[in-house]
């Protein structure tokens, strides 16, 4: 249970309106009652009767005792707001507590809570409590849910107070809210063992590291059994004692997702729109790689990566690889289309690189942007594109969705430069077409005699 923040704030009396505030909260019954005393009075001087009068001041009296009473009311009400939790992906449910204090010495009268929730989240919850007496507390709850993702506000808390009469109702709001973020899907992914995870990856990566531990520096000083001729003399005469080169390094695998946000390339809105399904491709396969031990980054077609994140992107498989998940999540939770027309920027980032494996997230492709996305395979230990071009897209959906025929120029295109190209019909299953790709990875190799790079 995560809780999101604590809003507090009083419902004490406003100084500032002074009468005029409370004489603006009678209602519906206390102007009329109001309106009828004066009326009572005014028949009353015109016709001579003294018993009217009393009823005219009785009547017109009631609702300005109920609105100075109510006004000047000495009891303050604090509120909270918790959410759990406070990210979600979209399509589940959170939960939102409410809790109101009475922290004066007077009980309060009937209470009416509202909560400003946002269109998409469900409809606005409205909470009637009863009298809460001095020093208690009242707890309730509503749930909220999206099927798109975003960051949505929740608040001010809004407290209607009124008198046993309803005779005035005074409302006062709380100046603190919370934050909803509502991040894309994740879907599990296959272990599969792609194009580039050689170096570092797996097993390989743990017999790295027994080599040379983390915390070793390159040069090291001199251990029992080293061999002499790894000396670093010049080391040695900086340092006053001996040390030698390491020749095992710590490498910890490298992923880049690069995800295509340009408006021109996807069609159609909504959650089950070509964009939604690329930023839940993106959020799922950073999750895995982050699981496995790599360092990931998020790029987009405009060069952007994730603020916060290093050169190498984020560590896996390390104690802040939550943190890093969730920033991530974060940072997918509210992107959007960019007004960018072509990939160039991603791979100007892209070119000055390590090696590693690159995971691309792309839609509509012309023959100038699929040669960009080929030349970005040249220094990558690996590539895999899902292409959801819009015209396959639109299509109903297959029993088994696959990839595409590959008759498009543009899709040879990349294939020719070495990466796995499969197209994303809709309603496509990313893990079956994780599964894919390893699958035509192999075959590819198979069919050149190696692994490959």
């Amino acid at each position: 249970m995560t809780t999101a923040g604590t809003g507090h704030a009083e419902a004490d009396r406003d100084e500032k309106g002074g009468i005029r505030t409370a004489l603006a909260g009678l209602t519906t019954r206390g102007r009329s009652f109001l309106a009828a005393g004066v009326a009572a009075a005014v028949c009353s001087y015109v016709l001579g009767q003294s018993d009217l009068l009393r009823v005219g001041l009785l009547l017109a009296v009631l609702p300005l005792v109920c609105a100075t009473i109510l006004y000047r009311t000495r009891y303050r009400v604090a509120g909270s707001r918790r959410l759990s939790p406070a990210r979600v992906p979209a399509g589940s449910e959170a939960r939102v507590h409410l809790r109101m204090d009475n922290v004066s010495r007077l009980p309060t009268g009937l209470l009416m809570l509202q909560d400003r929730v946002p269109y998409v989240l469900g409809p606005r919850p409205r909470f009637v409590l009863d009298r809460v007496e001095a020093g208690g507390r009242r707890e309730v709850s509503y749930r909220v849910r999206s099927d798109l993702r975003g960051r949505y506000p929740l608040g001010p808390l809004q407290l209607r107070l009124t008198d046993p009469f309803g005779m005035c109702e005074l409302t006062r709001s709380f100046s603190t809210y919370d934050n909803l973020t509502v991040i894309p899907r994740v879907e599990p992914l296959a272990p599969v063992r792609l194009s580039g995870e050689a170096r570092g990856y797996g097993d390989g990566r743990q017999r790295s590291l027994a080599l040379a531990g983390e915390d070793d520096v390159i040069p090291r000083g001199y251990r029992h059994g080293d061999d002499l001729r790894r000396v670093h003399w010049r080391s040695t005469a900086r340092y006053g004692e001996l040390m030698v080169r390491r020749e095992e390094q710590p490498q910890r695998a490298r992923c880049t997702v690069l995800l295509d946000t340009r408006g021109i390339a996807f069609q159609g809105a909504g959650p089950d729109a070509a964009f939604e399904w690329a930023v839940a491709g993106a959020a799922s396969v950073l999750v895995h790689m982050l699981e496995r031990g790599f360092s990931v980054r998020l790029l987009t077609d405009t060069g952007s990566a994730v603020p916060g994140e290093g050169g190498d992107g984020f560590a896996g498989a390390s104690q802040g690889s939550a943190d890093a998940a969730g920033l991530m999540m974060d940072t997918l939770a509210v992107i959007d289309h960019s007004d960018g027309a072509g990939l160039s920027r991603a791979y100007d980032v892209l070119r000055g690189g390590n090696e590693g494996l690159l995971v691309a997230f792309l839609g509509d492709l012309d023959e100038e942007q699929a040669a960009v996305v080929a030349r970005m395979r040249q220094r990558g230990g690996g590539a895999v594109a899902f292409v959801l071009d819009s015209e396959t897209w639109m299509r109903e959906p297959s029993d088994v969705p696959g990839p595409l025929d590959g008759s498009g120029e543009r899709l040879r295109m990349l294939r020719e430069a070495g990466w796995t190209t499969l197209g994303v019909p809709r309603g496509a299953s990313l893990d079956d077409l994780w599964r894919q790709a390893d699958r035509e990875r192999r075959g590819v190799a198979a069919a050149g005699g190696g692994e490959g790079p």
